[in-house]
């Protein structure tokens, strides 16, 4: 496979700049070796929260391809603290998961650009986006090798012993069902338009069917092939997983559940496949209910209770849209891609509705 479709960064937006020089000076002072010349610099255009930019040092260099994450400009306390808390959940992950990127440096002194800052090395590979890279064509047995290959990595994650890893701290532990429940029904009441449905009965029903937890793992919490680096030259292999500011522990089937919202197969609707924002619906591609059945059987988890996770899945991803929209709605943001959001957000409820039914609990 040609290197040609690994994912590259593109010229850095004015507004985002910062002093490069700060923050050579600070890596060469915490006694890295990236030796006296200053590194190219570009910017990775996606990702909504945290800024991400590729430095390039000579390629003599140990340390000479690097990734470094900061928040937002104007964004302090909990951006910051979020770039303390993703560096060491990957630091500290990375030895038993080595999917997650090597890490080289956090810095807290907000004298270099204004913010807290880390940087990691980068991994060179495909990025699945909506679509794979233009020119690259996936046989059948190629997106299926790649499908049972994002699980798999999600199973192994699951699968972590998080006490050995030092990782214990990471969240509040038994009872993240109830939680999440709680939150994001709090979540939706508040982002609520006059034009979106009040989802009383989706919110009652997740109150009145949520299992316990059914064992208490890391998880990522915005697993998508979007955040995933595939090898380039086997785009059936998964060499990377990115963008750890969501993860804790908590219950694996609702990541599951998470992700597979965002899983759109070929045979959905039309509304549905307008969402689509990874290549789920491939040829080969798995179905969600296979990928459920094969999680379930992997991970030694009953899958009778799917419905649940399946239908809050849907509800968390609602309200992420609407919480969009609300900005829209009430003129905080101007941006035309948010005008219909909340058509969507009927249609994810008329899905819960659906789903629920059918599912006779």
């Amino acid at each position: 496979m040609s290197h040609q479709f690994i994912d590259q960064a593109k010229a850095l937006r004015d507004s985002d700049a910062f002093d490069l020089q700060a923050v050579h000076n600070w890596l060469l002072a915490q006694g890295i070796e990236v030796g006296q010349t200053l590194p190219q610099i570009r910017q990775f255009s996606g990702g909504a929260s945290n800024l991400t930019y590729h430095l390039l040092y000579p390629e003599t260099l140990v340390h000479h391809d690097l990734i470094l994450r900061r928040p937002p400009a104007g964004h302090k306390a909990a951006s910051a603290h979020d770039m303390k808390r993703e560096f060491t959940v990957m630091q500290r992950l990375q030895p038993v998961y080595p999917y997650v990127p090597k890490m080289i440096a956090f810095c807290d002194d907000h004298t270099v650009i204004g913010s807290d800052f880390y940087l990691m090395e980068r991994l060179q590979g495909i990025i699945p986006r909506g679509n794979m890279p233009k020119g690259m064509q996936l046989s059948e047995k190629q997106a299926r090798s790649l499908c049972y290959s994002v699980i798999d990595k999600l199973i192994d994650l699951h699968q972590v012993n998080y006490r050995a890893a030092g990782l214990q701290d990471l969240g509040k532990g038994q009872g993240y069902v109830k939680r999440q429940v709680d939150g994001w029904s709090q979540r939706f009441v508040k982002s609520k338009t006059w034009n979106v449905p009040g989802f009383k009965p989706v919110m009652a029903w997740l109150q009145q069917h949520q299992p316990n937890d059914v064992k208490t793992c890391i998880i990522h919490n915005d697993y998508r092939m979007d955040n995933l680096v595939l090898n380039p030259d086997d785009p059936g292999e998964i060499i990377g997983v990115l963008d750890w500011e969501m993860a804790t522990l908590g219950d694996p089937l609702m990541d599951l559940g998470g992700a597979l919202a965002y899983w759109v197969q070929a045979d959905d609707d039309r509304v549905m496949r307008m969402i689509r924002r990874q290549p789920s619906h491939l040829p080969g591609m798995l179905t969600r209910q296979q990928i459920v059945d094969y999680y379930c059987e992997k991970m030694g988890l009953d899958s009778r209770l799917w419905p649940f996770y399946e239908v809050f899945g849907l509800f968390r991803l609602a309200v992420i849209v609407q919480q969009i929209y609300y900005r829209y709605h009430h003129k905080q943001t101007d941006n035309p891609a948010f005008k219909h959001f909340w058509l969507f957000v009927h249609y994810i409820h008329w899905r819960c509705q659906r789903i629920i039914k059918r599912s006779g609990l």
